[in-house]
């Protein structure tokens, strides 16, 4: 198994050159992202505990994984001193406001760095960035005493926290859930049920574990609509064990280092002591803070583990000797075979494009939350909810595609489970699943995010799209040719495929939803190729200019010349799959299966 080696060179470009960073650094304190004092060394210790601390426990953790006894779980060799260092090195916190303990970073500095910590070590990275999504949740949701009660511990990293809503008869749909809360005296209340699917639900990393658990209250609405949120601890203040127990951990096909624990609340009788957070029956709203937070970072996922496999695989084509090359001669590495050019440049550059698709979205959460200007606040807020379905369903597909190719690049020896290269694929295969599937985001993108606002958010993406158009007709470079007349070709695919959704949608709706998946890959397709194209369009400038490393440029050119000619054209069949594919796929009758 090769190393994995942050790419901190097209880290640096994407974040210089395609992810808003203008925008972002008119916003107070972000010195860390502006001032190449600050954030080369940021880059380079993140850089350095990837490669160094997380990246060497990920083969051993995933062959030794998480074990469960008599509701203890004990976590792989070396994750525990792994944690402590990331606790102590403050990489657990630099997202949380400083307000609350944390480092306040830019948002589009710690996706940099969030994707370096998940290519070293997905399941590692589970309990961090859950305690992550937890404060944030509490900081929305909670009392000023539950902040002062459990914000610190989880700042601090010496608790952890998880979100509790998939029970056995209640996965996607939330709504159906049975977990029951009852009133206690004292004004907290005592929770009954069990969850299951919860990532990190217990084990011996922490001190406690702060579990966010959706239930209802005698009497509750029906549905999503009667859904609370409560704050249960393992351990309770008084130092005895909540009544809240580990039953089991699941046997996965990937992510062996991450326990993914059954947890039965009030299993002995009295039930398990939790504080309710936020308003009665508003639970799921509090709880969106953390799955939309949630959704962003499965999708990097898509990223992360698309770029520790193109290393895998790049690595080997470069060293593995085999066949003569075309027009004959002596053996040579398979990096100089042409189809195995085409599955390297295929992984590296949706690899790129969902980079810089992700590092776009972390600065449009920093613009959309902070920035001084209602209007850019408001822009940037809608391109954020147009984008977390599309990046979370399009990302996450991709990277299964480009994590199985680095299997094909290996070859057999990619299918012999001791050379580590089915892991990311194993680990990502699960993206597609948590944290809504693809067909509900794909769901989401089409009820909630075109047909509600009649498609204002798409119109106002769109014509930044058609901007980086103009630019590409304006500049007078060949090569970037056929990356305009691609994009342009791809775009107009896209905007059929929405007018399909538009003038369908209230009449045939389950129609329309029969090709969503389809729209949302061409959704992420266009919006990887158009940034694709800011880079080509960014790497000719500083070639022109005498500017930056000119291998690395003409290969970002030369990258976006593959996207457009390899990929794109595929916009076509997926708008034709969106627009006339959804009848057939209920026409069946259902015995007929």
């Amino acid at each position: 198994m090769n190393a994995y080696s942050p790419p901190l060179q097209d880290m640096r470009f994407v974040l210089s050159e395609l992810s808003d960073l203008a925008l972002v650094s008119a916003l107070p304190e972000t010195e860390a992202l502006t001032d190449p004092e600050l954030l080369e060394p940021i880059l380079e210790q993140a850089a350095r505990f990837a490669r160094e601390v997380l990246a060497p426990l990920n083969a051993s953790g995933d062959r030794e994984g998480a074990h469960w006894s008599d509701g203890a779980v004990r976590m792989p060799q070396g994750f525990r001193q792994a944690w402590d260092e990331f606790m102590l090195a403050g990489w657990n916190n630099i997202a949380l406001p400083a307000e609350h303990g944390g480092q306040g970073l830019p948002i589009l500095l710690c996706t940099a760095l969030q994707e370096m910590f998940t290519s070293a070590n997905k399941a590692f990275c589970y309990g961090t960035e859950l305690t992550e999504f937890a404060v944030k949740a509490l900081i929305a949701a909670a009392s000023d005493a539950q902040k002062q009660a459990w914000l610190p511990h989880l700042v601090s990293g010496r608790w952890s926290a998880t979100m509790n809503l998939t029970e056995p008869q209640a996965g996607s749909d939330v709504g159906a859930l049975r977990a029951r809360a009852m009133p206690a005296h004292d004004g907290s209340w005592r929770l009954f049920g069990q969850k299951i699917f919860i990532s990190y639900g217990e084990h011996d990393l922490t001190e406690n574990i702060l579990h966010l658990v959706l239930a209802r209250l005698p009497g509750a609405p029906e549905g999503s609509a009667g859904v609370s949120l409560f704050a249960v601890p393992r351990q309770l203040p008084d130092g005895s064990r909540n009544d809240v127990r580990c039953t089991g951990i699941e046997h996965k096909l990937g992510n062996h280092a991450s326990p993914t624990c059954t947890l039965v609340y009030g299993g002995e009788g009295e039930g398990a002591t939790g504080w309710l957070v936020g308003r009665e029956h508003k639970g799921l709203q509090a709880m969106f803070v953390m799955v939309n937070s949630a959704r962003l970072t499965v999708g990097q996922e898509g990223t992360a583990m698309s770029e520790r496999a193109y290393q895998q695989a790049l690595a080997y084509a470069r060293e593995r000797v085999q066949g003569r090359p075309v027009g004959g001669g002596s053996p040579v590495p398979i990096i100089r075979h042409p189809d195995v050019r085409r599955m390297l440049l295929t992984m590296r550059c949706q690899t790129e494009a969902m980079r810089a698709v992700a590092y776009l979205l972390g600065a449009s959460r920093d613009l959309a939350a902070r920035h001084p200007d209602a209007e850019v606040r408001r822009s940037r807020e809608a391109f954020l909810n147009l984008m977390i379905p599309v990046f979370k369903g399009w990302a996450t597909e991709t990277a299964v595609e480009v994590t199985s190719m680095s299997i094909q690049v290996h070859g057999g020896v990619g299918y012999v489970e001791e050379s580590g290269v089915s892991q990311p694929l194993r680990d990502v295969r699960v993206a597609t699943i948590y944290e809504g599937t693809t067909s509900i985001q794909a769901h989401d993108l089409v009820e909630r995010k075109l047909v509600r606002d009649g498609g204002a958010a798409l119109r106002e993406w769109l014509a930044r799209v058609h901007g980086t158009l103009q630019r590409l007709d304006a500049v007078d470079a060949p090569e970037l040719v056929p990356v305009r007349e691609r994009l342009c070709t791809a775009v107009a695919a896209l905007q059929r495929g929405c007018e399909h959704v538009f003038a369908n949608f209230a009449t045939r709706p389950a129609s329309v939803l029969g090709g969503s998946v389809p729209l949302l890959r061409l959704f992420g397709l266009v919006a990887g190729g158009w940034q694709m194209a800011n880079a080509a369009l960014a790497a000719h400038r500083l070639l022109n200019a005498g500017s930056g490393d000119p291998t690395f440029l003409t290969a970002k050119i030369d990258s976006a010349r593959f996207y457009a000619l390899h990929l794109l054209p595929q916009a076509s069949g997926l708008a034709e799959v969106a627009c006339s594919g959804g009848d057939v796929v209920m026409a069946m009758a259902e015995e007929a299966f």
